[in-house]
Parts: C-alpha cells; structure tokens; sequence
C-alpha cells in the first residue's frame, strides 16, 4: 500500500502543524489552486514527494524547461517556477512512490486567466497526454477539475471538461483526483467515471492507502474544505 495525501484549493492550517497526519505520507498529490510554499511545506514536514497540477488561480507556468543547467524560459535561466522540489505532471505520465501518474491542469475558460482552457483546447491535450502515455494503465489521473457531470458544478467556472470522459475511458486510470469544486460545508461523494475509475474530490484534504497493483483503495481520514 501508498499512502498518499491529496490536497487541493483550500488551505488547512492544522496540516501545517502535522495534525491529521497520523502516519506520514509517502505521497503528496496536489490538484491545484494551492500557494506553492504550502506544497512545500507538507512535502518537508512529510518527507514525502509531491506531484502537483495548476489550478486556474496557480501562476502560468507554461514555457518552463529544466535541463542539466537548471531551469529556463525563453533559453534564459529561471527560478524553479512551481513548487521547489515539487513534480509538475500536466500534459504528462511521471512515476513517482510506485505510483503511475497522469496529469492534466485548468478549468474551463471564463475569464481569460491562466492555466484555463476551452473545450476544444482541453480536448488536443488529452489527445497528446493519450499519445506521450505508456503503455501501462496508469493508477491515478490528477486534474484540477473534474470531467463533466462527474461531480461539478453548472456555473460557468464550474463546469468540468466533457473531453474527460473519453480520456478516461482510454486511459483506464484507477483513480481521478481533482480540486476545484469546493464543498461549502457538503460532503461531496466519490463517484464512478468510465468503466470502474473512482472520482475524488479533494478539496481540503484526503489522507488514504492505495494499491496500486488493484486500484483498492481505503481512506484513511479525510477533511471536506478548510
């Protein structure tokens, strides 16, 4: 089993201070719209890696390259622009504490803003993510937001990508992670996407063991919002 911990847009302040962390994590999910050094932070205080995915209120980290040198935008050398230390999985399969990891960042678009995406955009970077992926079926997609009707909302920011669902059905992932829906004193349930995949909202936090050889996973303590 992996213990993984997966946060996203909210930030709690007693994680901060390892409360509700009664073992540590041997894996940090971020699915978005989280201040970097908060990443940072629980990644230092577990001890753990940490994969993350923008969110729409995250800064654009488009354009960013690490090569042997370190970091560039525009062939001239950058800070780490994300999380120090931290893994950036959008657009991309990454393995990481025996976990295979597919990632695809934003929201749909509605103002304009970083890290937001139309349909039809959304849609051409699942087809690349599809064509860049192993062949091995990947344990866990980390999105910012959730596919369509898949435990979204119906404004207009709100609304998760119909592309999904394809995605989802050719990918095969055992679990999809995503933030962006945020619970407002609910207690949003986990729902089935696709074939078998287990759709978790972990706005706040999600503390659970999972198998990455069966996809069985077991929550382990879980706090809906800040």
């Amino acid at each position: 089993m992996v213990r993984i911990l997966a946060v996203a847009d909210e930030v709690v302040e007693s994680l901060t201070f390892g409360v509700g962390i009664d073992v540590r994590p041997d894996l940090i999910l971020g699915a978005g719209d989280l201040p970097f050094d908060y990443l940072e932070l629980l990644s230092d205080l577990c001890d753990a890696p940490c994969v993350y995915v923008p969110g729409n209120h995250d800064r654009d980290l488009r354009g960013y390259r690490r090569g042997r040198s370190g970091w560039t935008r525009a062939g001239l050398p950058s800070a780490d622009p994300g999380p120090v230390g931290a893994i950036n999985a959008d657009g991309r399969t990454v393995t990481v504490a025996g976990v295979r990891i597919c990632g695809l960042g934003g929201s749909v678009r509605y103002n304009g803003g970083p890290n937001q995406y139309t349909e039809t955009q959304q849609r051409l970077r699942c087809l690349s993510l599809r064509a860049r992926r192993p062949r091995i079926r990947p344990d866990i997609l980390l999105t910012h937001s959730p596919a369509r009707g898949v435990g979204d909302a119906d404004d207009r920011a709100h609304r998760g990508f119909a592309c999904f669902h394809p995605l989802v059905e050719h990918l095969r992932p055992k679990m999809m992670v995503h933030g962006h829906i945020h619970p407002h004193g609910t207690h949003p349930r986990d729902l089935v996407i696709g074939a078998d995949t287990i759709s978790m909202n972990v706005v706040g936090y999600c503390r659970f063991d999972f198998d990455p050889a069966t996809g069985d996973h077991t929550i382990a303590r879980r706090r809906y919002g800040a």
